[in-house]
């Protein structure tokens, strides 16, 4: 479902200039200077928030977050979550497309991606826009740390199954693949997303995996 249009976009993304990033392409190569000593983790497709909120406040000490949204009345209401909390210090906001990774990360500068219920385009003709796409899979490896990971959630078990067999193929390892997350053991360290807790609570199950790049 599309998002109804939001009045004052842009004076509000304006307002939440602490947290967001104008000018990615500066900080290639230079993101750790942000971190802190802690691992630099990115969300593509971070929606509303949700999600990057509940790590960054279970994470303070250890992980520093980059979300990226492609839709500015979506990141907008993520920056306004974050910025609302003034404990928060570990998040930073891209508005852009995961094409545009590259133009912003340098190789091996990212510890950890998280991919969200991202859009299925389920129709096969759309299959490579899928953000699991083995086209999209090689940036992600190219830019994750040599002991890096890769996290991903759908509930779409077409798509699913379809990033089950591009992430092999891909060069990357799995592990705790699960067709029910939230009836599994890895569901003690889950932090739900918005679209996660709507879905689930419709009866939807769950679809997780990990992935690390061969090296």
């Amino acid at each position: 479902m599309r998002m109804r249009k939001k009045k004052h976009t842009e004076d509000r993304i304006l307002a939440c200039e602490s947290v967001n990033i104008t000018n990615p392409e500066e900080y290639m190569g230079k993101w750790h200077e942000l971190c802190g000593g802690r691992k630099l983790c990115l969300e593509i497709g971070c929606g509303k928030g949700s999600f990057v909120y509940g790590m960054s406040k279970k994470h303070k000490d250890d992980r520093f977050f980059v979300a990226m949204e492609v839709v500015r009345d979506v990141i907008m209401l993520a920056m306004e979550k974050i910025t609302a909390d003034e404990e928060i210090d570990n998040v930073r906001f891209i508005a852009g497309d995961a094409r545009d990774l590259p133009k912003f990360f340098a190789p091996g500068e990212i510890d950890e991606i998280y991919l969200n219920f991202s859009d299925p385009w389920p129709k096969s003709r759309h299959a490579k826009r899928r953000l699991t796409y083995r086209a999209f899979l090689e940036i992600y490896k190219n830019l994750l740390a040599p002991d890096g990971v890769l996290y991903f959630k759908t509930d779409n078990r077409p798509f699913f199954d379809f990033s089950l067999e591009e992430f092999p193929e891909a060069g990357y390892e799995l592990s705790d693949v699960t067709f029910d997350l939230h009836n599994s053991p890895y569901n003690a360290d889950n932090v739900v997303t918005e679209y996660e807790a709507t879905f689930s609570a419709r009866g939807f199950t769950i679809n997780r995996l990990v992935a690390r790049p061969k090296r």
